[in-house]
């Protein structure tokens, strides 16, 4: 199928008008590129020149002194937590502890268990005393005892860690007349 002259000129002129488009774009694009690269440029100077000094400043002046303090009332709270764990808290678990462990070598001693049975004897007896009735032994209630000593010393050990000390947060008061300056004064 052949196409008429016309046609033919009509196509060549649609095919000259879209390789102009195209040259035209093609020249828009590597402006557009050259602009973009201009730019990129300036902003990398502005970021340079600018940003950066007034973020290290941020940094330098506000966030490291408010993270040094975080550090500082963290470790002196730390610090006190494991002085009243050790101060107050120990001692009390070892005496009990250490008590538990007296009663039970106590009733292992034959001397004292013939004691026993003998008064439980006597009060039989006289009706004083009703024979006891069998129950899990000592050592149920010494770890009962031991139990509540170890959660309380970790409720204490944590309220002390985690309660407001109003002398471990001061205040950097700084120069009273630095105050009134703004950063907005700077510019």
């Amino acid at each position: 199928m052949a196409l008429s002259r016309k046609r033919q000129r009509e196509l060549r002129r649609l095919k000259r008008s879209a390789e102009d488009l195209w040259e035209e774009q093609r020249a828009a694009i590597g402006h557009a590129n050259a602009v973009l690269r201009d730019a990129r440029r300036q902003a990398a100077n502005y970021a340079r020149e600018e940003v950066r000094p007034r973020v290290r400043g941020t940094i330098d002046g506000r966030i490291k002194p408010a993270v040094a303090g975080g550090f500082a009332a963290a470790g002196a709270a730390a610090s006190t937590a494991r002085e009243k764990f050790a101060d107050d808290v120990l001692p009390a678990v070892s005496g009990a502890f250490g008590s538990a462990l007296a009663v039970l070598e106590a009733t292992k001693d034959p001397r004292v268990r013939e004691v026993v049975r003998k008064v439980s004897a006597a009060g039989q007896k006289a009706g004083v005393v009703t024979p006891p009735k069998k129950s899990h032994g000592p050592g149920r209630y010494i770890l009962i005892g031991l139990g509540v000593v170890a959660i309380a010393g970790v409720a204490y050990a944590a309220y002390q860690t985690l309660r407001a000390d109003d002398d471990l947060w001061i205040e950097d008061l700084g120069d009273p007349g630095a105050a009134d300056i703004t950063e907005d004064d700077d510019v």
